[in-house]
């Protein structure tokens, strides 16, 4: 082999290593980038999650306070509450059968 062929050969070897290293950091960083995604997008669906609940219970709150401003809605509730009850009304209580383990 001449010099020349030699330092042809290192030459190569040289653009293949800095070619490779080049791709190798590039899929590093893409592989970063895409778990990084994953990650948030977990995070996205939790607090979209969470947003959708305290919504709904937002809004049966908001209902039970209409409810409750309303005399008529609010008298069934102070006697639910207060056990108490109007002329010919009765409460009935109603206990839950313990559970049979088969």
């Amino acid at each position: 082999m001449t010099l020349r062929a030699v330092l042809r050969a290192i030459w190569r070897a040289l653009v293949a290593a800095a070619l490779f290293g080049s791709m190798s950091m590039i899929v590093i960083q893409y592989a970063r980038m895409a778990h990084r995604n994953l990650v948030l997008a977990h995070a996205l669906a939790a607090t979209q999650a969470d947003i959708a609940r305290l919504q709904a219970s937002r809004e049966q709150r908001m209902a039970t306070v209409k409810r409750l401003e309303d005399p008529r809605g609010a008298i069934p509730e102070i006697h639910d509450r207060l056990h108490l009850t109007l002329p010919n009304e009765a409460i009935i209580y109603l206990k839950q059968l313990p559970q049979h383990h088969r």
